[in-house]
This record gives C-alpha cells, structure tokens and sequence, in this order.
C-alpha cells in the first residue's frame, strides 16, 4: 500500500462540510430532467455521468475527513464527553459518503489496489493501542497483535526493528501489513474508529467501545499513559485519510489530461459499461451480502462485524447498498441535501428492455426497503445493532440478515441479466468465493 501525501489546509468544522458544494465538476453539479430519459441517450454519457457521480461522492468523502479532522483536534484539546461525543459522530457522519463510493472498487484496479489503506479490516488492535485480554481476539500468529504502537517507540517483526519514535502519516502508511499479516492494519477508518471508542467489550450484548475522553487528557488527567501519543496517532492516521482521499477526487476530476477519469472515458463505452456493473454486482454479492454479512451470521463472530468498535455496521450495510442504486440511477445526494442527476444506466437499460429496467429500479429499492428494516431495528430504543443480529440463536436477527442477503443476491442476478442488454457477454459477479 503507498500513498502521496498531500496535506491539505486545516479548516473550521463548517467550513470543512461545506467544501463538498465547491468541489464538484460543472458536469457533476448540473441538474438533468429531460435526457436521464432521452430516446437518444448514448454509452459515452453514462459512463461519463458515472465518473460525475464518483466525483461527486469522493469529493464529499474528502470534506466529511476534514470534518473530522477538526472534530479530532477540538478533542485533542479539550478532552470531554462533549468533544469525544462530537468527534464520534463526526467519524460516523465520514462513513456516509465514503461508504457509497465503494461500488467503485471492483472493476476500477486503480480504486482496488488503493483502498486498503482506508478501510482494510478487521483489524488487531492490539498493533496500535493497549487491549484488555478477554475482549481481544488476535490474528493467530500475528507478532504485530501486542506492538502497541502508541507505548512503544520500536516495534520488532522477525529481523526487522522500527522505529516508531515519530508517528507520522508516512510511518503509519508503512506498518499496514506488518510482517505480512492482513490484520496488522495501522491506518484508515477503523485504526481512528478504534481510537475514539476502544474496544467493544460487550460481545453479543447491547454497547459499543467505551474509550473515555481521558485517554486524550493532559499530564496526571491522562488515565491510559502516552495520551499525547494517542492524539498525535489520531491527527496522523486522520492525515493520511485526507491525502489519500485528495488522490481519489482528482483522478475522477473532470478536465485532467492525465487522470484515471481521462483514461476511462477514452475506451470504448462497453468497456466503462462493464466496470459499472462488475462493480455493482461484486459489491453486492461477494462483498456485501458475502464477507461483510454472511460471514459475520455463519460464523456467529462479532469479529467480523465491519464497525465493530462503533457499532455503526448497519449503516455502513446500508450506504454500501446505495452506491449501488446510485450508479444504477445516475445520482447522487450530497451530504448537504442536494440532489444531482444525470445519463443513467436505467435509462440506457429501458431503451432496449424497459420492462426489465424497471425490475432492476424495484429490485434496488426492495434491498434498501430491506437494509432500512436493518438500520431502524438496530436505530430503535433498546435497539438490536448487526453484533446482537448475528448472535447464536438470535432468530429475528438472523432473519433480518439473511432477507438482506437474499434481496442483494437477487439484484446481483438482474445486473448480470442487465448487461447482456447493453451489449456485454457473460459477465459474473465476484462471488468472493460464497455460495449463495
């Protein structure tokens, strides 16, 4: 995993959110009524509006980080219930946007192979910070799991020592993957989730992680040891989230010569058609309903939970699902309430098969039906979040996870179908290895 750091500019909590309006493409901003559904609507302009929405939808990963980059600090110093709790929500609100942009992984390498370092999990904890033992489960093997990163100014892998003295973006960028375990994952959403709620210690049972305020406090109100260093890795793995997400939003810029939208949108448009619906489908499939739900229900581990610290994994299923339905539909809905159209796939899918355009337009809003259902039980007072859902015995909760599952499977079969009506022979889904 590398990462070109490009630090951006420290803005006012308001001001950050507020960035996602300016930037927007021309192309992303201007609303569509009449051509979504022009009998005349061509490949090209699909393939084009789904790298406005791409834009659309990093640009505003882009100023939710920033956000909480501000939230992270105010933390910092001022440690209290009141800006832990700010910048937990600040973290749950960044989820929103770039929870949606993961539709853009599968079929786009240059997504893929980056990722990784924003959202790898799960993670062992124990690399980055102190762990209780009877709530921590580490990779077997994994000589990362009792690093403790923040207490310790060296780290030792076989041969290898090194130093940890300065936390940095670049140093945290460098330990993901230590030694050649996926789990050793010191940066990205989740090393910062863990940072601002600590371990779930409840197992099966009602609560997220339970971090105090104190463990960011100054000299004897620290009530963990290396508080200072804690903030320092908080600011720096928040860092190395912008300039990451920096990267993203300009290689789907508009106007770039030399960018990966330039490259997309100069192949043939089937080829660009396909990258859409290999992406909708694997996230659907393999991803979601496989790795990131099924998995998880099998297995009755809250290990495999995707927010397992926080638990906000419902929400984090839900946005997933609406990538999905926003690359079919051409839109986006930005974090300020605007909503952007353009030239959709729904609309280039009902000029040849309307009939199943519509199928695939009913199916999308069965499965968020369905993901809501998901989010309104965790959501409702003494609620039951995805960690209870996947408890052994757990009937109702099984059943909300496997119609989830069924709906996604369901969907996936339509996108498969959908493509051969736009010209695409034998495309399959990633199954990630499940059966379903």
């Amino acid at each position: 995993m590398t990462a070109s750091f490009r630090f951006a500019s420290r803005k006012p909590l308001a001001a950050a959110i507020a960035l996602s309006a300016s930037m927007f493409t021309g192309a992303a901003l201007a609303e569509h009524h009449g051509d979504a559904h022009d009998k005349a609507l061509t490949a090209d302009a699909v393939v084009a509006q789904y790298a406005n929405v791409a834009h659309a939808t990093y640009s505003d990963a882009l100023a939710s980080a920033n956000a909480l980059r501000a939230a992270n600090a105010a933390l910092i110093e001022s440690p209290s219930d009141e800006t832990l709790s700010a910048a937990r929500a600040a973290w749950k609100q960044a989820r929103v946007a770039y929870q949606q942009s993961e539709v853009f992984r599968f079929g786009n390498a240059i997504v893929d192979d980056w990722e990784g370092q924003l959202n790898a999990w799960p993670l062992d904890e124990g690399l980055i910070d102190y762990v209780e033992g009877d709530g921590y489960q580490a990779e077997l093997g994994n000589p990362g799991a009792s690093a403790n990163i923040i207490a310790s100014d060296s780290v030792q892998i076989g041969a290898d020592k090194i130093d940890t003295t300065e936390i940095t973006p670049e140093l945290l960028a460098s330990l993901n993957e230590l030694g050649g375990f996926e789990a050793n994952v010191a940066s990205g959403y989740h090393a910062i989730e863990f940072l601002l709620w600590g371990q779930d210690m409840h197992g099966f049972e009602a609560g997220a992680g339970e971090r105090p305020a104190t463990d960011f406090a100054k000299g004897d109100a620290c009530t963990a040891d290396n508080c200072d260093r804690r903030g320092a890795y908080l600011l720096a793995a928040n860092d190395l989230l912008i300039s990451d997400l920096e990267y993203m939003v300009g290689q789907w810029a508009q106007g770039e010569k030399d960018n990966y939208r330039a490259e997309l949108t100069s192949l043939p448009a089937g080829e660009g058609l396909e990258k859409m619906l290999f992406g909708m489908g694997s996230l659907s499939l393999g991803e979601l309903a496989g790795e990131r739900m099924k998995v998880a229900l099998e297995a009755n581990s809250y290990e495999d939970e995707h927010d397992c610290f926080s638990d906000n994994t419902h929400y984090s299923h839900f946005y997933n699902a609406k990538g999905i339905q926003n690359v079919y539909e051409g839109k986006y809905v930005t974090l300020d309430g605007r909503t952007f159209e353009g030239p959709s796939l729904h609309a280039l899918v009902a000029q040849n098969d309307p009939e199943l355009a519509e199928k695939m337009h009913e199916a999308l809003d069965t499965t968020m039906g369905q993901l809501q259902v998901m989010v309104d039980t965790a959501e409702a007072d003494g609620g039951m979040k995805f960690d209870q859902m996947i408890a052994p015995g757990n009937a109702e909760g099984a059943e909300i996870i496997n119609a989830s599952i069924q709906d996604l499977v369901a969907q996936t079969r339509l996108i498969e179908e959908i493509a051969g009506t736009v010209g695409i022979d034998g495309l399959e889904a990633d199954t990630a290895d499940h059966e379903f």
